[in-house]
């Protein structure tokens, strides 16, 4: 085991680092964006890689073209015609769900999960809203939940038009693809922890059907550890005809949505306004899925959402789950809430799956499937993690709830300067649950997270001072 860093001697070490990473920068291994990983990256697994070779561009691109066949899958749209509207939309997502489940030896079940929802903003008469759900049960740690979304409904430039033809391919075809595509790659397989597939409706409305799922779990008192959704992640094409194909954005709050006055005021006390459970989430994603066998660059966006915008995983961040949003790097907003037509310019307008990229949903998809993939498999993100300040002094010492994981092996300490976006240090400790560091408290920002016997790693859990 390394020994801990010194107080005294840890600006000589971080210069080091910075001077050594500079220097190992031609011969390291370099992420997709040309950047050197953070500490805290994990190498693919075996395992990992020979699933992310099953994600089939051709698959994506049947299932995007099938969504679109329906005409319109507005949410107020005919929930009985078995050709054309959000109902048959729905059925046909719950006979590929319920294909996926056949395949899994009886760990993945498929269900609609619906309610109607009263007249509310959006919605002028009472109206069944269903979600299409896969759940893949996990087979050692069934009770911790991660939630991969995408949402089916679609809709043109009035929001309330639910006839004309709404095609709706990358907004969010393209994402229900990605749902789909890892459902049926992974149904076959055993994750340790369960994971979830969701293909919900409302999105356009207001959000209803994610809302009702987010409330749905927290009812139900589930552990959910970590949810995506995946909104536009279709082209990488932008207005101005640029191109970014190995970039996803990936919306990560700051500041919690659910946070008390109580939790506000320790956070503005200690700084943790960059550390929110989503901000590790999202660190994580960097972690195991900005590399080579993704091909992929996730930008992280410090932001919930983009400007005036919103997506399905408000509903759970507003019901204390950390919850991301994947994106396509740069939006052409003439292929998405638009009447489809041509205007005097010969310019097409309309979400019509000629501007989607099918190979790019495919490299968004090993990024999903990359992350949840690990997420399941490695354990828990450590509970209870506190940093002691009955007493003042130049070190810090750091106590957590160890896991209940069969395969747990241990846990390390993390450690930044306050101005750092990443984590830059890595301290194992053992198969301990408290740890002193020789390093003030007061001048750099602490983590926590679990290795397993494999040595895959959690999410870091940023400790509350007690």
């Amino acid at each position: 085991m390394r020994p801990s860093p010194s107080r005294r001697t840890v600006l000589t070490a971080t210069g080091a680092t910075a001077l050594g990473a500079a220097a190992a920068g031609e011969a390291a291994a370099a992420t997709p964006s040309g950047t050197r990983p953070p500490a805290t990256a994990q190498p693919p697994t075996r395992e990992l890689r020979a699933l992310l070779r099953e994600i089939d561009p051709d698959r994506i691109e049947a299932t995007v073209r099938r969504l679109v066949s329906f005409g319109t899958r507005h949410t107020l749209s005919s929930q009985d015609d078995p050709r054309r509207g959000i109902g048959a939309a729905r059925d046909w997502l719950l006979a590929e769900l319920s294909s996926c489940a056949a395949a899994s030896g009886g760990r993945m079940t498929a269900e609609l999960q619906s309610y109607v929802q009263e007249p509310a903003p959006r919605i002028p008469t009472p109206t069944r809203i269903t979600n299409v759900v896969a759940t893949l049960r996990g087979a050692v740690t069934p009770e911790r939940v991660y939630v991969v979304s995408g949402h089916y409904d679609s809709r043109v430039t009035d929001v309330m038009d639910a006839t004309s033809d709404s095609p709706g391919a990358d907004d969010d075809a393209s994402g229900v693809a990605v749902v789909l595509e890892l459902a049926r790659v992974m149904a076959t397989r055993r994750p340790a922890s369960t994971i979830v597939f969701a293909a919900v409706a409302g999105e356009e409305q207001g959000l209803y059907g994610a809302a009702h799922m987010a409330q749905q779990l927290k009812a139900a008192g589930a552990d959910v550890q970590g949810m995506f959704t995946n909104d536009i992640v279709g082209s990488p094409t932008a207005d101005d005809g640029t191109r970014d194909p190995y970039t996803v954005r990936l919306f990560a709050e700051g500041v919690p949505s659910s946070e008390t006055p109580e939790q506000a005021a320790v956070r503005r006390s200690v700084g943790g306004e960059n550390d929110s459970t989503t901000r590790q989430l999202a660190r994580f994603v960097r972690d195991v899925a900005d590399n080579d066998v993704t091909g992929m660059h996730v930008r992280v966006i410090y932001r919930r959402d983009r400007y005036r915008r919103g997506g399905d995983h408000i509903p759970f961040l507003e019901r204390g789950y950390p919850a991301a949003r994947f994106t396509e790097p740069a939006e052409d907003f003439a292929h998405q809430h638009q009447d489809v037509r041509v205007d005097e310019h010969g310019t097409q307008y309309g979400d019509l799956p000629e501007f989607c990229d099918f190979r790019y949903i495919a490299r968004v998809a090993r990024v999903n499937a990359a992350t949840l993939w690990t997420l399941a498999q490695a354990p828990g993100t450590p509970r209870e993690a506190r940093l002691l300040t009955a007493t003042l002094t130049n070190s810090t010492q750091l106590v957590w709830s160890r896991g209940t994981e069969p395969d747990l092996a241990g846990y390390e300490v993390v450690w930044r300067e306050t101005t750092s976006p990443e984590w830059t240090h890595v301290i194992p400790v053992g198969d301990v649950t408290t740890h002193e560091v020789d390093l003030s408290k007061d001048n750099v920002f602490f983590g926590v997270r679990a290795v397993n016997k494999a040595g895959q790693k959690s999410p870091v859990a940023f400790p509350q001072p007690a």
